[in-house]
């Protein structure tokens, strides 16, 4: 079956309409006052069995299913002889697989069914556990993109780091049981709402979960669109920002994401060097304007890719120190 990335994205955008029209799903709840900074404030006060069995049960369904169609296909994958995983001949497909419209299917579904479930029961999974896990579960999403892509379009200014490449074999191998975890566990996590940062974040997550329904086609690859599922974090955590009564910086979240494009996610866009030495120019006049009046202050751009850069450095460190330790482990068996 031929499939069409535009019109997969017109599907994410009709479903932030369906969730729109359905609306409103919280005027009824008198909600608790905000208590700071890690507090989650879409949660009912009260709370009772069918609100946290249809959140966490629901989940977990959609979880499972999941994973089991990405084993599944991994496994189909597997099966084929070398000559035809060398060629990687899945990838060149423009149609989907079987396996893709269950997936897209499956997660139409349970979205659906969560739209229900809010409607009905106004509960998410942010009952039970930290704010934090959702952000944090995202936040390694996006390091691991870095090490995913970093055979293709290095880290720093289109150069390769020593030892990534090792990592990438491991990451690149169980990567979508990871992404799935974190883009369902965040759907999940948030009860469907119709403000502007809700309805653009269940927009991303629509939009990852098309992406994570496409393994194995020629579009799961796609340098474009896979770029901007990166980038749009910026608008989403920018708006956010802008949203919040804690004073979060928008500078903060545009212009942070925007060093780790102009840094690394640019050279994978197959630009000449001339047209990304002139975008990375005016990105650099854009930051000396706004914050000529206070340059202390455009430290703030550096702790985004701090984070993630950083998070990349932890990864090739543990995966370094486990091979490390498997290789000692092996040595100390041949000598006994």
């Amino acid at each position: 079956m031929r499939f069409s990335l535009p019109l997969g994205i017109l599907g994410c955008v009709a479903l932030v309409g369906l969730i729109w029209l359905i609306g409103p799903y919280s005027a009824h709840i008198a909600f608790i006052p905000d208590k700071g900074p890690l507090w989650y404030f879409w949660k009912r006060p009260d709370p009772d069995f069918w609100s946290h069995f249809t959140a966490w049960g629901f989940y977990a369904c959609h979880q499972v299913a999941i994973w089991w169609l990405i084993y599944s296909a991994k496994t189909a994958y597997s099966s084929r002889t070398l000559d035809d995983k060398a060629s990687d001949s899945p990838y060149k497909s423009l149609g989907l697989h079987r396996v893709n419209l269950y997936a897209i299917g499956t997660n139409l579904f349970f979205i659906v069914l969560h739209i229900v479930q809010t409607k009905i029961f106004y509960d998410g999974l942010a009952q039970d556990v930290s704010n934090l896990s959702a952000q944090f579960s995202v936040i390694i999403l996006l390091l691991m993109v870095l090490l995913i892509e970093h055979k293709r379009r290095g880290l720093f200014f289109g150069k390769k780091i020593i030892g990534i490449d090792q990592t990438y074999n491991v990451v690149k191998q169980y990567h979508g049981y990871y992404f799935a975890w974190a883009i369902i566990y965040t759907f999940w996590f948030h009860p469907i709402e119709t403000t502007v940062g809700h309805l653009l974040g269940n927009f991303y997550m629509f939009m990852l979960m098309l992406q994570g329904s496409l393994f194995f086609t020629r579009f799961h690859r796609n340098k474009y669109w896979t770029v901007l599922l990166e980038t749009f974090v910026l608008l989403h955590g920018a708006l956010v920002a802008y949203a919040s009564v804690h004073g979060e910086s928008v500078s903060m979240f545009v212009f942070g994401f925007a060093v780790i494009f102009f840094v690394t996610q640019i050279y994978g866009l197959g630009l000449s060097q001339r047209m990304i030495m002139l975008f990375s120019g005016l990105f650099v006049v854009v930051l000396v304007l706004y914050y000529q009046s206070n340059f202390i202050k455009g430290i703030e751009i550096f702790r985004i890719p701090m984070v993630l850069y950083l998070g990349v450095g932890l990864f090739t460190l543990i995966h370094a120190i486990g091979r490390f330790a498997n290789r000692s482990v092996a040595k100390r068996e041949l000598r006994s």
